[in-house]
C-alpha cells in the first residue's frame, strides 16, 4: 500500500458538522496506514485530533481578507512543498481559496466538501461561494446540496459525489451510555429525571432557530399541563447578544427553570440519552442536519423543520406511509405547527414510540453510518491520486 499524506483545512477545530467530519476523516486516513495533517486556527477539537494520531499545523486560516488570505496561501504552499503533501481538502471557502492556489502551484489534487447552503446574493458572492465547487471532485454532503451546487455552479456537475455526513451510530445508542455519563450530564443540567426532556442540540445563533422553539413552548406550555423541561444546547460563539435576547424571551414567556440554555455539550450521546424529544427547529436550510440523525441513531423521536436536507433525514408522510414516518416535519419558523407536533411525540404510547424510534433507526444505518462516510471519502482520495 502506498501511504500518502493527505492535509485538511477549515478555519478553526471548535465545534459543528465540518470540523467534527475533519476529525473522522483524519482518524480515517491514520487508521488505513496515512498520514494526517489539519491546518486550523486552533480549537477545542485539536486534542481530539492529536489523539487519534493525526498533526494539527496552526494557521489564521480563519481569516477573510485578501492579504491574509494570500499569506495562507504561501504557507500552505510552504506546507505541501515540505511535508510531501500528496492531497489538500478544503472545508471552507476562504481557507479553500489560500488551498486551491497552493495546490494548483504544487500541482496536487484539491478537493473540496460543500458542507454548509452558503448565502448569495450578488455576482461577488456568487463568486467567493464557487471556490468550494472548483476542487477536482466536489463532495456534497447531501442530495440537496449537491443539487444545490448544481444549479449555482453548473462547470462542477461531473465533478460532484454525494457522501451524506455519517456519525458514530454504535456510540449514540442507548446502551453504550454508561448510567455514570447520564447522571453526571443530568446534574450539571439540573435534571430531576422527574419529567420529559425536549432537546435542542444547535450552535446559538439567529438561523438555527431557538426563538421559533421558545415561542413553540410557551405556546405549549399555555395549552397544556404536561410536564415538561426543555434544554437549549450549543455554544454561542461569542454571539453573547443572541444568547441574552434568549435568555429574555424565556423570561418573558414565564418558562425560567423549564427551558435552560447550558451552553456547549461535550458528550451528546449522553445528552440525547436524557431526552425524550429532540427538536431541529432551523429557519434556514440545513446542508444536511446532523442533529436529526443522531436524535434517530439513539433512538429519540425527532422533529425537524421541513427544508433543505430534512426530507432526506427524517421521513414523514406523504414522501412515505404512514407506518414508514421516522419523525415529523414542520414548517420553518411556524411556531404553532411546531407546539402541535411536539405535543403529539410527547403523547405517543410505549408501543408507538418504540415501533417509530426502531424505523428510525434502521433508516440512520442504512445511510449515514462514520464507516461509510470515511470509506466513501477516502475512496474519493484514491482516485484522484491514481490519476496523478
Amino acid at each position: 500500500m502506498t501511504r500518502h499524506t493527505v492535509l485538511q483545512v477549515i478555519p478553526e477545530l471548535q465545534t459543528g458538522g465540518a470540523e467534527r467530519t475533519t476529525v473522522d476523516i483524519a482518524a480515517a486516513l491514520v487508521a488505513a496506514g496515512h498520514r494526517a495533517l489539519v491546518a486550523s486556527a486552533g480549537g477545542r477539537l485539536v486534542t481530539e485530533l492529536e489523539a487519534v494520531g493525526a498533526r494539527h499545523i496552526r494557521l489564521p486560516l480563519a481569516a477573510k481578507s485578501p492579504v491574509a488570505m494570500w499569506r495562507n496561501m504561501r504557507a500552505l504552499k510552504r506546507l505541501i512543498l515540505s511535508k510531501g503533501i500528496d492531497l489538500v481538502h478544503a472545508r471552507s471557502r476562504a481557507p479553500a481559496w489560500s488551498a486551491l492556489w497552493a495546490a494548483s502551484a504544487c500541482d496536487v489534487p484539491f478537493v473540496t466538501t460543500y458542507h454548509g447552503i452558503y448565502g448569495q446574493k450578488n455576482a461577488a458572492k456568487a463568486f467567493y461561494n464557487s471556490v468550494m465547487a472548483r476542487g477536482d471532485a466536489v463532495i456534497a454532503n447531501s442530495r440537496y446540496t449537491a443539487e444545490l451546487i448544481v444549479r449555482r455552479h453548473p462547470f462542477a456537475r461531473d465533478r460532484i459525489t454525494v457522501i451524506p455526513r455519517g456519525s458514530d451510530l454504535a456510540a449514540l445508542a442507548p446502551d453504550a451510555v454508561t448510567a455514570e455519563r447520564k447522571q453526571a450530564l443530568a446534574e450539571r443540567w439540573g435534571l430531576s429525571g422527574e419529567e420529559p426532556v425536549i432537546l435542542n442540540l444547535a450552535r446559538l445563533t439567529n438561523w438555527k432557530g431557538q426563538t421559533v422553539l421558545v415561542e413553540a413552548l410557551a405556546r405549549l406550555a399555555a395549552t397544556s399541563v404536561r410536564p415538561w423541561t426543555a434544554v437549549l444546547a450549543g455554544d454561542d460563539q461569542g454571539r453573547g447578544d443572541y444568547r441574552e435576547k434568549l435568555q429574555a424571551q424565556i423570561g418573558e414567556a414565564g418558562l425560567e427553570g423549564r427551558v435552560r440554555i447550558v451552553g456547549h455539550c461535550d458528550d451528546v450521546p449522553a445528552a440525547l440519552a436524557l431526552a425524550d424529544l429532540a427538536v431541529v427547529a432551523s429557519i434556514e436550510p440545513e446542508a444536511f442536519g446532523r442533529a436529526a440523525v443522531e436524535a434517530q441513531a439513539a433512538r429519540v423521536p425527532v422533529i425537524a423543520t421541513d427544508l433543505g436536507a430534512a426530507p432526506e433525514t427524517v421521513l414523514t408522510p406523504p414522501d412515505v406511509a404512514e407506518d414508514e414516518r421516522t419523525g415529523w416535519r414542520v414548517p420553518p419558523g411556524d411556531s404553532q405547527a411546531m407546539a402541535d407536533a411536539i405535543a403529539t411525540a410527547l403523547a405517543l404510547d410505549d408501543s408507538a414510540r418504540t415501533a417509530l424510534t426502531q424505523r428510525a433507526a434502521r433508516h440512520v444505518t442504512e445511510l449515514y453510518s462514520l464507516e461509510a462516510m470515511c470509506a466513501r471519502t477516502l475512496a474519493v482520495y484514491d482516485r484522484l491520486l491514481a490519476e496523478v
